[in-house]
């Protein structure tokens, strides 16, 4: 694990996004009065990618510039995350899924290719069923549009379940983790990398700094809670909604002894007419920064 002394400084956005070459910048919109951060680079057919807890779109720093040779590969800083806006509220997926979508059309496109990790799955999809004019093929990455199954979550050890997710229930708690995260965001962002990548050393000391400085604040902490604490109205809006009928790629890692590959096998056919999950079976959660290659060749794969 980094020490506070080892810990690097992070490199502001316009600095890593010039980093990946290829014309790639940092960039701003304006919707529904929420200031949205993004990073974009190449042209063509809009590829716009959406990230999860506790990251930015510098999760997907390593598969962008070999996605952007006959695209534009966008990645999106959502609601609550990294330089955008932390609003008071509107972090329910649905909502979110609607300033996507003005972000999409905002950008001079009708359509566009959606792929989203963990949180920014669960907006992918709520786009994709709320929005489908403006989705021509979406991709989740290891998590699922919350559902009733959240509500049966094991918040201690137990030895029939992998992984208790005890910051399910952290991060609903108002205005506590504020107040223990502020400033000590590192040791957050540490555990979860420790915790949930085989190759710790795929998350160098210097994502980890880009990570902690972007969850270091408290309206970054509120903002990424707030996606947690809207899981109920999450569920209740899941009801409403229509099969999918447009192509679906699922992956999952096949770690935690299985579990997410069963759920997502199990569940996605099920919310998708047109389904296909693959599941990328030694790498963890945070697969597409420790397993670029297999997502950057499904992605060609899906996305052609």
């Amino acid at each position: 694990m980094t020490t506070t002394m080892e810990r690097p400084t992070a490199p502001s956005d316009e600095e890593r996004a010039a980093s990946l070459g290829d014309g790639f910048e940092s960039a701003f919109e304006t919707v529904d009065g929420v200031r949205l951060h993004y990073v974009s680079g190449g042209s063509g057919p809009l590829l716009l990618l959406l990230p999860g807890w506790p990251q930015t779109w510098w999760e997907f720093r390593r598969i962008m510039p070999a996605l952007a040779g006959s695209r534009r590969v966008v990645a999106l800083d959502l609601p609550g995350m990294g330089a955008s806006d932390k609003p008071e509220g509107g972090y329910d997926k649905k909502s979110m899924a609607r300033v996507v979508a003005g972000f999409i059309e905002q950008l001079g496109y009708e359509r566009a290719d959606v792929a989203g990790h963990d949180v920014g799955s669960q907006v992918a999809f709520a786009l994709a069923a709320t929005h489908p004019e403006r989705v021509e093929r979406v991709a989740l990455l290891d998590i699922l549009h919350p559902d009733e199954s959240n509500y049966e979550f094991r918040m201690l050890p137990h030895k029939d379940m992998p992984l208790f997710p005890w910051w399910f229930a952290f991060n609903q708690v108002q205005g506590l983790p504020e107040r223990l995260i502020e400033g000590r965001a590192h040791h957050l962002i540490d555990w979860v990398f420790d915790t949930f990548l085989p190759d710790p050393e795929a998350v160098s000391p210097l994502d980890r700094a880009v990570y902690a400085d972007a969850y270091d604040s408290p309206d970054a902490i509120r903002g990424g809670n707030g996606w947690y604490q809207a899981f109920p109205q999450d569920i209740e809006d899941l009801a409403d909604y229509d099969r999918l009928t447009m192509p679906v790629l699922g992956m999952v890692s096949g770690l935690a002894d299985g579990m997410f590959a069963a759920h997502m096998q199990q569940t996605l056919p099920q919310q998708a007419a047109d389904a296909r999950v693959v599941v990328i079976p030694e790498a963890g959660h945070y697969f597409v920064e420790e397993a670029p290659d297999e997502v950057i060749e499904e992605f060609r794969r899906f996305f052609a």
